[in-house]
C-alpha cells in the first residue's frame, strides 16, 4: 500500500512540473529540460521568437544543431509532408535515441526549417518529455545545452551558468530518469526513401 502511496506522489509531482513546463512553452519561455539523452534548451517549435531566443542564447543560427521532439509518429506526420513509409518503420523499429531528419517540413517556425526543407524529429522515451509533449500538444525543440563550440554537459550541474541564467525554467533534475548521457544517432530519409546515417 505504502509503495503506491509513494508511486502516486511521484506521479503527481511529475505532472505538476510537466504542467508548469507547458505553461512557460506556450507564454513563448524557454526550458532548460532532461531528455533521454543530454540536456536540452527548449521552447514551443512553432514560436518563432522563442527559438530566436535559443540561438542567441546558444550563440549560434545553426538550424541544423536544432531538432524538435514529438509524443508519437501521429504528431511527427503533422509536421513534415514528405517523408516517406520506410522512415516511420525505422522509428518503431529503434531501440535507443533515434532522430530522424525528415523531408518536407511544415507547421513549425521558419526559423526552424533549414533551406533544405527538412526536420530532424525525436520521438523520446521519457517520462517527462512525454507529459509535456502531450500537454503542450504541439512539438518542442531539442538542442544540446551548451554554447556552440563548447563540449555537451551531459548533466544538470555541467551546464554553464549562462545558459541556466538566460532560460525561463529549469526543470528539477529529480526528472532527469535514466537518459543515454550522449546524443542520438541520426539518420537522413530523402523523400523516395534513400537513408544516410549521419551519426551513429
Amino acid at each position: 500500500m505504502k509503495t503506491v502511496r509513494t508511486e502516486s506522489g511521484n506521479d503527481a509531482l511529475l505532472q505538476r512540473e510537466a504542467d508548469e513546463a507547458v505553461r512557460i512553452l506556450r507564454a513563448g519561455g524557454i526550458l532548460l529540460y532532461p531528455t533521454d539523452t543530454v540536456w536540452g534548451i527548449g521552447c514551443d517549435a512553432t514560436n518563432a521568437d522563442a527559438v530566436q531566443r535559443i540561438y542567441d542564447l546558444k550563440r549560434s543560427e545553426n538550424k541544423k544543431s536544432m531538432l524538435v521532439l514529438c509524443a508519437s509518429a501521429d504528431m511527427v506526420v503533422r509536421y513534415v509532408n514528405r517523408a516517406p513509409g520506410i522512415a516511420f518503420e525505422v522509428m518503431e523499429m529503434a531501440t535507443s535515441p533515434l532522430t530522424l531528419i525528415l523531408p518536407g517540413a511544415v507547421g513549425v517556425a521558419e526559423n526552424l526549417i533549414p533551406d533544405e526543407g527538412t526536420l530532424g524529429v525525436r520521438v523520446p522515451d521519457h517520462a517527462f518529455c512525454q507529459r509535456v509533449l502531450r500537454g503542450l500538444g504541439r512539438p518542442i525543440v531539442s538542442t544540446s545545452a551548451n554554447i556552440t563550440g563548447e563540449a555537451t554537459p551531459e548533466r544538470l550541474q555541467e551546464v554553464a551558468r549562462e545558459i541556466v541564467d538566460g532560460v525561463d525554467f529549469v526543470v528539477n533534475p529529480r526528472f532527469e530518469g535514466k537518459p543515454t548521457r550522449k546524443a542520438s544517432s541520426i539518420v537522413a530519409f530523402g523523400e523516395g526513401g534513400e537513408v544516410q546515417v549521419i551519426r551513429e
